[in-house]
């Protein structure tokens, strides 16, 4: 099975109509196409992207969660409902299964903790997941959880997730390679840990993109904007 990851793309455009990057999403033949979290942006026009989603669209089943970004639109419902309007599955605490080349999948996503600034649930982000995934160990499938910030994953461990796909980071902007592997991200500070690559936490895997942004006012150094793929390999049903 094969996962592309898209994060952080903030309504960057790479070639005309985003052709570029929808080519290059398309030529990974992938089964799922996940997008966690500031695919659009609080303050660049969504032009950027509604090209992709349109470019994409019809590609494979696409898996939507929100980032902080789209949160800090106080618009995030609006938001919510246009990638909608592409034919992606938004997913808000919640949980669907499907079956893909013969292997049983749960996909999972959670909104971006600010989530919880701007909605009407009373609710903690922490008890919004308890409620959406406790239990879920009982569901036969392979887990896997679209959230945007890496660095909650001690909060994804409880509730039994394979594979964590995350953003945010943005690889921590300015890297060394064979040295340093992020300068600084969000949720993390100076020197992040989880910057971007493939992480193991106990029996969950998690994949961490470096993502899609690009700003000319702040520069990514050794840090070029990535698409992810992710090859899952498991023994052939019975």
């Amino acid at each position: 099975m094969r996962i592309v990851l898209i994060a952080d793309l903030h309504s960057s455009i790479y070639g005309e109509n985003q052709q570029d990057l929808v080519d290059l999403v398309k030529k990974q033949e992938p089964d799922l196409i996940a997008l966690t979290g500031d695919i659009a942006d609080d303050k660049v026009p969504h032009a950027g992207t509604e090209m992709f989603l349109a470019g994409i669209r019809g590609t494979a089943p696409v898996f939507y969660v929100t980032g902080n970004h789209e949160c800090w639109t106080f618009r995030v419902d609006e938001i919510k409902d246009m990638i909608r309007g592409y034919g992606v599955t938004v997913l808000e605490q919640s949980w669907t299964a499907l079956t893909v080349n013969g292997a049983e999948l749960i996909i999972c996503g959670v909104d971006d903790p600010y989530i919880e600034l701007i909605d009407d649930d009373d609710r903690s982000w922490e008890q919004m997941m308890h409620d959406a995934f406790d239990g879920l160990d009982d569901v036969p499938g392979y887990r896997i959880l679209l959230a945007h910030r890496p660095e909650r994953f001690r909060t994804y461990q409880r509730f039994g997730f394979d594979l964590v796909l995350s953003g945010h980071a943005h690889g921590g902007q300015v890297r060394i390679p064979f040295i340093l592997n992020g300068l600084y991200a969000p949720g993390q500070g100076w020197f992040p840990r989880y910057a971007g690559g493939v992480y193991r936490h106990g029996d969950m895997m998690q994949v961490v993109s470096r993502g899609l942004s690009y700003n000319e006012k702040l520069p990514r150094i050794f840090n070029p904007p990535e698409v992810v793929v992710i090859d899952i390999y498991g023994d052939s049903p019975a």
